[in-house]
């Protein structure tokens, strides 16, 4: 806040773990740290180096509105879908309120060309205004604290979606089944956000492809339990499911607090809070069925939950496989 505004910074790169900031901008950098210095965080120049300017061409800054962008999967489909874009120079991403500030050179159309396809509703706010001076470059340093966050969320997510789906087949619950897909979905997420770091823009794309087509077909194949179930019948374990749901409660509790260590660090740990607290949602849901099932002797509860997993999961897929 205390930089917005001041038109001769265009971007700003954080590395909270290591109590750094990196600021793109033209004019002295005593004029920068001017406006740092009132807000008493002892910011002090560490390094100040020229940087090539732009080969020609105007630079824009475009403001988008993305109403359905609210998970950790969702930002890295858009910064995915602009990746292999030479004109775009940074990504800005506000959760809160839904908003994609993109620095760039060229026609903004050509960017909301790939935006849309997303399905998430980008539009376009008000028109491009041009940015004086250089063009923001995108930071490409990897948050060594991050990384190893991700690290750990990956494998809990990876071992927890096996746990899950052989005791949700032994328990025959499709809740559990589907619970364990969207375990799944999370380490695609967080897989897919190790894995791309350093590739080439076409590999990451083929990436996203990959775990998109794997999570469509879990996605199916747990749907069409539900639907042999409910058709031939089932009888889920109440106790497992409630068991098993306590344990995957745990875990993404354990993941919750993992990001929540780091989710002032950048806006993709801040959508991933919430990614996970949604999660949590999920596990109690897969609880409250198993009792239910229990109390009511029905299988119904957990073909409803299984059902509504499933069809999330699915959708995730989808927008997955709509990059290109």
């Amino acid at each position: 806040m205390a930089l917005d505004g001041k038109p001769d910074v265009q971007s700003l790169s954080f590395d909270l773990s290591s109590r750094e900031l990196r600021v793109v901008h033209t004019g002295e950098a005593a004029s920068v740290v001017a406006l740092l210095e009132p807000l008493r965080l002892g910011a002090r120049i560490k390094d100040s180096v020229p940087m090539e300017s732009d080969a020609g061409g105007v630079t824009y800054r475009s403001m988008f509105s993305v109403p359905k962008m609210d998970c950790p999967s969702e930002e890295r489909l858009i910064r995915m879908a602009l990746q292999d874009r030479g004109d775009v120079r940074s990504l800005s991403f506000d959760l809160s309120q839904r908003e994609l500030a993109v620095v760039h050179q060229g026609d903004v159309e050509g960017i909301l060309s790939r935006l849309q396809p997303l399905g998430l509703g980008a539009v376009l706010n008000g028109s491009p205004t041009v940015v004086s001076g250089q063009a923001a470059a995108q930071s490409q340093t990897d948050d060594a604290g991050e990384a190893k966050t991700l690290r750990l969320l990956l494998a809990i997510n990876a071992v927890m979606f096996v746990f899950e789906l052989t005791l949700g087949l032994w328990a025959q619950s499709t809740g559990l089944i589907a619970d364990s897909l969207d375990m799944f979905a999370d380490a695609a997420v967080y897989g897919l956000a190790l894995y791309a770091v350093g590739k080439a823009a076409s590999m990451k794309v083929r990436a996203a492809h990959l775990a998109g087509w794997l999570q469509l077909l879990l996605a199916l194949g747990a749907l069409a339990e539900v639907v042999r179930r409910f058709v031939v019948g089932s009888e889920p374990e109440s106790a497992l499911m409630v068991g098993v749901g306590l344990v995957a409660l745990v875990a993404n509790a354990a993941c919750l607090v993992l990001i929540a260590k780091k989710r002032d660090s950048g806006v993709h740990m801040k959508a991933s809070y919430i990614f996970s607290a949604n999660d949590v949602i999920a596990n109690i849901g897969v609880i409250v069925a198993g009792g239910l099932v229990a109390w009511t002797a029905s299988p119904y509860p957990d073909l409803v939950i299984g059902t509504i997993i499933g069809i999330v999961v699915l959708n995730g897929a989808r927008r997955i496989l709509k990059l290109s």
